[in-house]
């Protein structure tokens, strides 16, 4: 069941406007923390963004900390969780490290999503006044790296890559291109570019092991 589905089924709370549909607040709200940052980003501005009152948006959301954190997981729920999947599915494992970035190259450019990575670069601007949000950003790029170590754990069972590959500092690495991404996508790379640069990724693996026999 959708949250949308959640909101068109349950009575207005107090303040909240008849029909109101929580998952475009969410994209429209993801927008312009993408565009302004956590900090900068003001209340009036979502408010003017979502089409609602303060009441309203804080009937909905409780505070501008939990809007953004909420549509933190929606961005990553929405575009992301698909592309982690496959990485998991994929048997081989240079493959799969492969079509991840090359999916990721496609989010972080494409006209439908907000450049660059909403975690990575909307929450630079968060002052010790919102440690929630701080935390929260942490913990989405934390699960990031724990699914590129994961899943090069499974390599190693698997005997793809080498027993003694340092599967922690590879998948650090591996998340720090994700994040570098973000970054060049927003300061204005091509989809060309990006692609050129993951050309590379697979030669962060180390090479298959030798079966011997």
């Amino acid at each position: 069941m959708t949250h949308q589905t959640l909101i068109a089924d349950e009575l207005p709370a107090k303040g909240r406007p008849r029909g109101f549909d929580r998952e475009d607040a969410l994209m429209k709200a993801l927008n312009i923390f993408w565009m302004q940052g956590y900090e900068p980003t003001s209340i009036a501005d979502l408010c003017t963004s979502i089409g609602i009152r303060p009441p309203s948006l804080y009937a909905a959301f409780g505070s501008k900390a939990e809007l953004f954190i909420e549509a933190a997981r929606f961005y990553e729920h929405i575009y992301w969780d698909d592309v982690w999947a496959r990485l998991e599915k994929e048997p081989d494992v240079y493959k799969a490290i492969g079509r991840f970035f090359e999916e990721a190259a496609d989010i972080l450019l494409s006209d439908s999503a907000p450049c660059g990575c909403l975690v990575v670069l909307a929450a630079i601007n968060v002052s010790s006044s919102a440690p929630q949000v701080s935390e929260a950003a942490r913990e989405i790029r934390q699960e990031g790296k724990c699914c590129f170590a994961n899943r090069l754990r499974r390599a190693v069972h698997d005997g793809q890559l080498p027993t003694e590959t340092a599967v922690d500092s590879l998948a650090t690495l591996l998340n720090s291109l994700l994040a570098g991404m973000s970054v060049e996508a927003k300061d204005g790379a091509s989809l060309s570019m990006l692609r050129a640069t993951i050309k590379h990724v697979t030669r962060l693996l180390p090479p298959e092991p030798v079966q011997s026999g």
